[in-house]
């Protein structure tokens, strides 16, 4: 018998995707100390907030990421996940008048309920709150913001920087959608206004500005000094080469601090120290993930310490000649599946199960939802018209008493199936109705929403219809953006040794794992490319954009030579080619325009169902480069 079945927990059946989110904003009403769920992984943590947000716009959602770096890593979290998680602190841990009002519910990961953080104390109070009329002396807070873990920039572009500019001081605090601007008269808040990190214009004023902490580590003179004390105690006394020691010492930031949080605090906490009273609802089949995370700590822990050469011992830290790398003890930042299992023991716990309630169960609530319909027969038949079965499909939920919503992931998907419906019968769409407006609906109103929801689903009241039910999963080919450095570690765990790679200036060549080597004086993890001969390429994480993986599965495919002219000479001739396509393509065009054809009309109806079969969400640019092709056949 697993251990979640082994609590005291009450099982809510007929919960699959979406229908899972009602259920947990019908727990998180019912509690007068919020509620908290624990979900598989970031996915499904951002799943749920998805539907949430349209289904119950009355529950206020903290989302609780875990770091988005590997256990032990020398990279800080990103700062977008630790302004969630900052933001989530201050939350919960506000008392009186600032307390989180209810309805709220938690949602954390397998990942970040266990590891533990800072104890609920450390928040209350840092909360600061500038106005307009306000004194404050810039240089002082500039000060503070760095104790607080802001980064100072020429720009704001990311939450956790701010600027210094003369008078103004710009500021991206967690929990802001956008930046602010403080304007400064003298040591008085004049204004304080929202602006587009882009293109740095101001948009609208506002009463209020929260500053909230950027960092789990406060580098208070207590914190230094307990971090002193327990990293001499835990690993004896520091070397001149322990740049971490050095570094907090001094009061400064270290690349990575944050995986060894323990020791600046006397004691640690865990999310569930956060919300007290709460209830806990969990992901179905949560064993599985909780034992890879547990089993993964364990192996990166064993990752950063050495076999002692000369003794043949273990080692407790990662050294090389200028660097060291002392791990904290896993059950100092974290809790282990029987400790887990312990605090649930302690709560009052849920299981959600998407599957129909078997009446097998003591303790269970029916949810009675169902996952929504796929139209499977009618996605692989290409005779079969999936509008006319849709719009079937719609009159009979409507007729048994039912709302329904539609959702499209882009307003051309939007506005394509609001035309097709009203060809087919049905047209009394209603565009972005809220949760409240489409309860109140009439026997014949359909909603239509834009909104990221992945799969449908059927309960006694409502039905949601989306894209992936009608035409199958379409494909996101979102634009390319260079990657950064906190983006290395999902692109990095998909490859394995042996896989090519090719790198923008020296070719093709073999990856060989991630190495850790020392540069002025740091320790940078890298990705090791080997290349034909003895060429050996180290490309630090952070500029991992510079690499692709090849795309060929031939076997045999010989590597690049490093410093060779072998792939400068490829990449010349393939921009040659390009010249002559791009020239080719340039004549074919000037003739097309000196020649008369017959005028085109696109017939909407045949078209938009064409087009409805497209097995991709298109982009902006390709939308714009459909309707000028439409609008020259129509010329």
């Amino acid at each position: 018998m697993s251990e979640v079945s082994e609590l005291n927990r009450t099982l809510i059946s007929g919960a699959p995707e979406g229908v899972d989110a009602l259920a947990l904003a019908d727990l998180a009403r019912g509690s007068e100390c919020g509620h908290l769920h624990i979900a598989a992984d970031e996915e499904r943590l951002r799943s749920l907030s998805n539907y949430l947000q349209y289904f119950a716009p009355d529950v206020r959602i903290i989302k609780f990421p875990a770091w988005d770096c590997v256990p032990y890593d020398r990279v800080s979290p990103r700062s977008e996940i630790i302004g969630e998680r900052m933001d989530s602190f201050i939350r919960l841990s506000a008392v009186g008048s600032e307390k989180e009002p209810s309805p709220w519910l938690v949602i954390a990961t397998v990942s970040s309920a266990l590891q533990k953080v800072p104890p609920v104390k450390t928040y209350r109070g840092m909360l600061k709150t500038l106005a307009a009329g306000d004194t404050f002396d810039m240089n002082a807070l500039s000060v503070e913001l760095g104790r607080l873990g802001y980064q100072r920039s020429q720009q704001v572009m990311e939450t956790g920087e701010y600027a210094l500019r003369g008078s103004l001081m710009d500021i991206f605090p967690p929990g802001y959608e956008d930046p602010v601007r403080i304007d400064f008269f003298g040591d008085e808040v004049e204004t304080l206004k929202t602006f587009d990190p882009v293109t740095q214009r101001t948009e609208k004023k506002i009463k209020l500005l929260k500053i909230k902490p950027m960092s789990e580590v406060i580098l208070s003179k207590n914190a230094i000094e307990k971090f002193r004390g327990r990293y001499r105690e835990l690993f004896g006394a520091a070397s001149g080469s322990d740049g971490l020691y050095e570094s907090v010492s001094s009061g400064k930031s270290f690349p990575g601090m944050e995986h060894w949080l323990p020791l600046f605090y006397s004691k640690m906490d865990t999310i569930f120290s956060y919300a007290p009273g709460a209830a806990v609802s969990l992901d179905w089949q949560l064993q599985d993930p909780i034992k890879s995370r547990v089993d993964l700590i364990g192996e990166y822990y064993e990752g950063r310490r050495l076999v002692d050469p000369v003794s043949g011992g273990k080692k407790s830290s990662f050294e090389t000649e200028e660097q060291v790398y002392h791990p904290v003890p896993p059950d100092l930042l974290f809790i282990g599946k029987d400790e887990l299992f312990n605090i649930l023991s302690q709560r009052q716990v849920f299981e959600l199960n998407p599957f129909a309630a078997s009446g097998k169960f003591t303790s269970e609530i029916d949810a009675g939802g169902e996952k929504g319909n796929y139209f499977a027969s009618e996605q692989h038949s290409s005779d079969a018209n999936v509008y006319r079965f849709l719009a079937e499909i719609i009159s009979k939920y409507q007729s048994s008493g039912r709302n329904v919503v539609l959702s499209a992931g882009t307003e051309a998907s939007a506005r394509r199936l609001s035309e097709l419906l009203s060809q087919h019968g049905l047209s009394r769409v209603i565009s972005n109705p809220s949760y409240n407006e489409v309860l109140g609906f009439s026997k014949q109103e359909i909603g239509l929403v834009i909104s990221p929801f992945t799969s449908g689903f059927a309960t006694k009241n409502l039905v949601l219809i989306v894209e992936q039910d009608i035409f199958g999963e379409r494909l996101n080919r979102s634009l390319r953006r260079k990657r950064k450095a906190a983006a290395f570690i999902a692109d990095a765990s998909q490859l394995t040794e042996g896989d090519l790679v090719v790198h923008f200036e020296h070719g093709i060549g073999k990856y060989n794992g991630l190495e850790a080597i020392s540069v002025g004086g740091a320790l940078h993890d890298c990705l090791k490319v080997l290349y034909s001969g003895s060429g050996r390429l180290f490309v630090p994480v952070e500029n991992i954009d510079v690499l692709s993986r090849f795309g060929s599965e031939q076997p045999g495919v010989p590597l690049d030579q490093l410093g060779g002219v072998a792939w400068q000479a490829r990449k010349s001739k393939l921009k040659e080619r390009i010249k002559e396509m791009a020239e080719q393509l340039i004549k074919v065009s000037a003739e097309r325009e000196l020649k008369e054809s017959d005028k085109y009309e696109i017939q909407g109806d045949v078209f938009n169902e064409f087009c409805s079969r497209f097995p991709f969400s298109e982009t902006d640019d390709q939308i714009r480069a459909i309707d000028d092709v439409i609008e020259d056949l129509r010329k």
